[in-house]
């Protein structure tokens, strides 16, 4: 079975209503993909939201599974950073999630495709 890593952006557009990218996703869901998430991108999601919004968020999120931070996840993280900081501005979030999406054998998805220059994980936009 195909697992998918959500990154921040997608949850983003799927809280602001995007149709296509809901529909994206339940197609995703209606061919028993599994679909995850990491804790940074809950702490992004909660960072940004306006009060009130904190029920929507949560019923989201516990539609998926989160993929907690490992020291494995940390490892890889931080030889990312090593890597693409300085020549793509790597930010660690991003790091994190890429390392996530790498450790669980996850395809990530997100619309922020040049965040993530690495060749070890698979990028899918959802459209």
């Amino acid at each position: 079975m195909s697992k998918y890593l959500i990154d921040t952006d997608v949850v983003i557009e799927i809280l602001r209503g995007k149709e296509n990218v809901i529909s994206y996703m339940k197609l995703l869901n209606k061919k028993g993909k599994a679909i995850f998430y990491s804790p940074i991108t809950k702490a992004e999601i909660f960072h940004g939201i306006r009060e009130g919004e904190e029920k929507e968020v949560n019923l989201l999120f516990q539609s998926m599974e989160c993929i907690p931070v490992t020291e494995g996840i940390g490892e890889k993280a931080g030889l990312y950073l090593k890597d693409y900081h300085r020549s793509h501005n790597l930010q660690l979030g991003d790091g994190l999630i890429a390392a996530t999406a790498y450790i669980s054998s996850s395809n990530l998805l997100t619309f922020n495709y040049k965040h993530y220059p690495m060749k070890d994980i698979k990028i899918v936009v959802p459209e």
